[in-house]
């Protein structure tokens, strides 16, 4: 077993550093991802296309109102923020989102938002009817030890493919052919830098692997660094192949919207936006966090993740540097999920602001990894806070 883990470490082809803006997924053009902190990445199209390529690309989302949702992570707390879209839609009030991402358990969840309130009983079913035993396979010691993991992601995998059929693939290429964009983040590990993923282009693609590739995608997202396995993503560069080594969106982002580089004032002209466009961030975890109005903030946060650019390192597929490098990712960025907050509440002007976290008051503990009973009840209780007057906080919370 032990040669066994020696022998996955040695059959790494990591990408060169030097290659890294030139990689390119085997079938799938440039634009299906790009680094998650890079502020002229992105929605640019919004922005930069020409008036006549702008209607042929969005018109399904120009003249009329908008509403963005942004799905954090958090593990089995995602049951909150899948209980909490159900009760949106027996509230009667759920719009329909021109843009949603999600990161981790936050990818999960961002996928049927996405498809819209036909998928809340997939939303349900995933969050209250399955357990750890349904999800996770333990390792022994030795192939925790040896391997990149505690647990074995693989009946997670195979759950992520019975609810992403070739249907739900077809449906989010359709509708990012009005100009939706479904957008989930994962955590380059080589890198050390958040990798944000298109899935209405790759969906679009009509690549015969695209089902495949967004399933692993789902499951990259949610693969928490070291309990999980890193999934290993084959790519292209300078006409060779090589791979790169992806985990958990959360490590380096917790949500996301952009990263300080658009102006949405100008989209929202671009796009004949009706009223002011609506931010809606899903805060799966208990802390509401403190938001400042202020530009300078923001960008001096910038500033000084660009001056902590972290170094490029190729990573082994074994717990303890999996850890290590995760760990240390998570430290160098860890105000940047707070950081779109920011964003989006120093642009009040432009853009509404709305929060939803778990309550205070929510008292169950978990017992194990996906406790059911736990998810079970946070659902419900993500259900009620959406059928109550007020669900979101609007603005600064305090």
């Amino acid at each position: 077993m032990l040669l066994q883990g020696c022998a996955s470490a040695a059959l790494r082809q990591p990408l060169p550093s030097r290659l890294a803006d030139q990689a390119t997924l085997p079938g799938m053009a440039a634009n299906v991802r790009y680094w998650g902190d890079d502020p002229l990445r992105g929605l640019r199209e919004w922005v930069d296309l020409s008036d006549e390529q702008l209607e042929a690309c969005c018109r399904g989302i120009m003249d009329r109102p908008h509403d963005y949702l942004l799905v954090s992570s958090g593990g089995d707390r995602g049951a909150f923020g899948a209980g909490l879209l159900v009760g949106w839609t027996a509230s009667g009030t759920r719009p329909e989102f021109q843009l949603v991402t999600g990161v981790s358990t936050g990818a999960i969840i961002a996928v049927f938002a996405f498809l819209g309130p036909d998928y809340d009983d997939s939303l349900r079913d995933v969050y209250t009817t399955h357990s750890s035993r349904d999800l996770v396979a333990e390792r022994g010691v030795r192939d925790a030890m040896s391997g990149g993991a505690v647990y074995d992601s693989a009946p997670f995998r195979r759950l992520i493919g019975q609810y992403l059929g070739d249907e739900e693939i077809a449906k989010i290429a359709a509708e990012g052919r009005k100009g939706r964009r479904l957008l989930i983040g994962t955590t380059n590990l080589d890198a050390a830098r958040p990798v944000v993923w298109d899935l209405t282009r790759i969906a679009a693609s009509g690549a015969p692997d695209a089902r495949q590739l967004i399933g692993d995608l789902v499951l990259a997202s949610s693969s928490i660094p070291g309990v999980f396995p890193p999934v290993l993503l084959d790519v292209e560069a300078a006409g060779r192949q090589y791979d790169e080594l992806h985990v958990d969106g959360g490590v380096t982002s917790q949500l996301f919207l952009d990263h300080g580089g658009l102006d949405w004032k100008r989209i929202a002209e671009r796009l004949r936006v009706q009223g002011k466009p609506q931010v809606y961030v899903i805060h799966n975890g208990r802390t509401r966090p403190r938001l400042t109005a202020v530009r300078s903030s923001v960008d001096g946060l910038s500033r000084d993740n660009e001056e902590a650019k972290p170094q490029w390192k190729e990573v082994e597929p074994r717990v303890s540097p999996i850890l290590t490098r995760s760990m240390s990712s998570l430290l160098r960025t860890r105000g940047l999920g707070e950081a779109v907050q920011l964003y989006a509440q120093s642009h009040s002007d432009d853009l509404g602001f709305n929060l939803a976290s778990i309550p205070d008051d929510f008292d169950h503990d978990s017992d194990e990894l996906f406790d059911r009973e736990y998810m079970q009840a946070l659902f419900e209780r993500g259900y009620a806070l959406a059928q109550s007057p007020e669900p979101w906080t609007r603005g600064s919370p305090r």
